[in-house]
């Protein structure tokens, strides 16, 4: 029996075939002059800070399972707890059959040692179960596994292989709305905006130095802007210009 024509002024329902595709968020849009003060803060950071992540490590495994360690603690104590650590499990099948006691007593330090334990046991099994043991260079990869997110992975990227990488830690969330160059807290929309106002080659590097000097400078609490670099065209900045 032939199916009956739609009403008028009705539409017809969507099928599998028909249906749109969900689309990502748009971004929202950037502060005025954001691009600017993101090119003039790269230049200004470069000529104070190495690019350079603190976290103690020899190889991309180490850094990894360091960067899950990092998590809710300081590099420094991350640092002191990853000699004994790397010396008993130096790689990801050593680290993937240990005793799960033995490696939370050298972690404890850390806080959260039993989850971080089973974070860094499991993501040391696939990597040995997917990669053969090592840590592949492709995002798409980096955050299928355990305990790796997005800013992990863009850190393993641009620090261990040296491919372009925007982290976005809790500092650069508070860096760069701050510094007006986006006004969102969304990390990947972070990520988004800033990558397109600068270009690949400094993503890794802008990333790192706008933690070190979120930790050294642009404190939370109390940012020391009296000698900050970036005071003179900072928005948030609580001086006159030197």
């Amino acid at each position: 029996m032939p199916r009956s024509a739609p009403a008028a002024g009705t539409k017809p329902k969507a099928t599998a075939k028909t249906k749109p595709k969900a689309r990502k968020p748009a971004l929202p849009r950037a502060p005025r002059g954001a691009r600017e003060r993101a090119e003039t803060t790269v230049g200004r950071l470069a000529a104070v800070y190495p690019a350079a992540c603190e976290l103690d490590h020899r190889n991309a495994f180490e850094l990894t399972i360091a960067t899950i360690l990092s998590a809710q603690t300081t590099d420094k104590v991350v640092n002191s707890i990853t000699p004994e650590l790397f010396g008993r499990y130096p790689t990801a099948a050593d680290l993937a059959a240990a005793d799960p006691a033995d490696v939370e007593r050298i972690i404890k330090p850390t806080g959260f040692f039993r989850n971080k334990t089973k974070s860094i046991l499991t993501c040391a099994q696939a990597l040995v179960d997917r990669f053969a043991g090592e840590v592949p260079r492709r995002m798409e990869d980096l955050v299928t596994l355990p305990g790796i997110g997005r800013k992990t992975a863009n850190v393993i990227l641009g620090v261990a292989f040296d491919i372009p990488g925007f982290a976005v830690d809790t500092h650069v969330t508070r860096l760069t709305n701050r510094l007006r160059l986006v006004a969102t807290r969304d990390p990947e929309k972070i990520e988004a905006m800033v990558t397109r106002m600068v270009p690949p080659i400094e993503w890794t590097g802008l990333s790192l130095r706008l933690i070190l000097h979120g930790r050294r400078v642009c404190d939370a609490r109390r940012p020391a802007c009296e000698v900050c670099v970036l005071n003179d065209y900072c928005p948030s900045s609580l001086v006159k210009p030197r």
